[in-house]
């Protein structure tokens, strides 16, 4: 990155995080709060990282688009204090559904919110708009993203990843050498390459309005971003990709949300104690992790305020679980103030926080957990 030509680029940047869906791919996990609030690495929330690569990144004027179980995202945001967004000017603003003006009702997809939300935008006047899911985990410099826009003259600049998994799940891009898109499909049956969008999107502002309002005078409801909107800016060859070297995993399943964490506990995944660009987060108002006399625990993640009794191996455990004596855990994710009972075991699963485990539950492996929700309840 050439710093010189970065340090005098200074656009106006509103950053809007889509964190309003039901998260319905996650099951039981998102019954009762919403995937933004998930808990990741025992210590933090899915909300964390872009948050995070914002406040790096020097990006400050940062929106949060909100609708299911928004008290579960509101609770942990502090006002925006972790992420230095408590701001008088500028700083987190929180934009919930709303009644008695252009825009009101509940948003069907992420592209309808921000049809919902385009005369906000136009009054605040960014010159760019960058659009940032908030069910992944990776680390990006936003900054990086702005220089390629800037660079390329495009309209819209994608974050792309070359994924090892089934590309059929995300939007599929094709591309030239220069990067400029050539095709986008969005979760095609047969993918054309295993490129994926990582749901990071840049748009010139001006150009962003333009195609909502086109849009939505021609079609009944946006939907979610690969629909419409972004085939909108292929099709007229204004699209580039900004492609992302290093680790990125979408949690939005039971499956890779295991996964994810797995990576971490090997050792493949995002560093989540990087002193060069460390997770913010609301700080926990608990003890430090208490390993008993006779505990077992081996490659492991153990948040603040875990007490382990047992045997832990390969997992990850959350801020407050317990695991009594002869309870084991391999290869799972314990999520906060859950108990495993003594003699009981699980693997290849996902406990659900403040559930309660007895008995022995095992999944099919890391890309079918079992799920042991709150009620006691299995869902696999």
């Amino acid at each position: 990155m050439d710093q010189p030509e970065r340090a005098g680029y200074h656009p106006r940047i509103l950053a809007l995080v889509l964190a309003g869906g039901a998260g319905g791919r996650l099951g039981a996990l998102t019954d009762h709060r919403a995937k933004p609030a998930m808990p990741v690495g025992g210590s933090f929330r899915l909300i964390d990282i872009p948050l995070t690569n914002l406040h790096h990144s020097g990006i400050s004027d940062v929106w949060i688009l909100e609708q299911y179980q928004p008290k579960t995202i509101n609770d942990h945001l502090r006002n925006g204090r972790p992420w230095d967004l408590d701001r008088t000017r500028g700083g987190l603003l929180v934009l919930p559904p709303f009644s008695g003006r252009e825009g009101e009702g509940f948003a069907e997809g992420n592209a309808d919110g921000l049809v919902r939300q385009s005369a906000f935008i136009r009054d605040f006047a960014p010159d760019l708009v960058l659009v940032l899911s908030s069910d992944h985990l990776y680390r990006l410099d936003y900054r990086d993203l702005v220089e390629t826009h800037r660079r390329s003259g495009a309209l819209l600049t994608m974050v792309t990843v070359d994924f090892d998994g089934d590309a059929s799940e995300h939007g599929v891009v094709t591309s030239d050498s220069d990067g400029r898109v050539t095709g986008f499909a969005y979760k095609p049956e047969e993918p054309a390459s295993g490129v994926v969008a990582a749901e990071v999107f840049l748009y010139s502002t001006e150009a962003l309005l333009e195609a909502l309002r086109r849009l939505d005078d021609e079609h009944d409801g946006l939907g979610d971003y690969g629909d419409h909107l972004v085939p909108y800016f292929v099709e007229r060859h204004d699209a580039v990709e900004h492609r992302l070297q290093g680790y990125w995993r979408d949690l939005g399943t039971p499956g890779s949300y295991l996964r994810a964490h797995l990576d971490l506990v090997e050792g493949r995944g995002l560093d989540l104690a990087d002193p060069e660009w460390p997770i913010l987060t609301a700080p926990p108002s608990v003890a430090p992790a208490v390993i008993g006399a006779g505990a077992e625990v081996d490659a492991s993640l153990i948040a603040p305020g875990a007490v382990i009794r047992g045997t832990v191996r390969r997992s990850v455990i959350g801020a407050g679980a317990l695991i009594e004596a002869g309870a084991v855990v391999e290869d799972s994710v314990v999520l906060d103030r859950a108990r495993l009972e003594g003699g009981s075991r699980v693997r290849y699963g996902i406990v659900d926080s403040d559930a309660v485990v007895a008995g022995t539950c095992v999944g099919e492996g890391p890309e079918r957990p079992v799920v042991v929700t709150r009620d006691g309840e299995i869902d696999d």
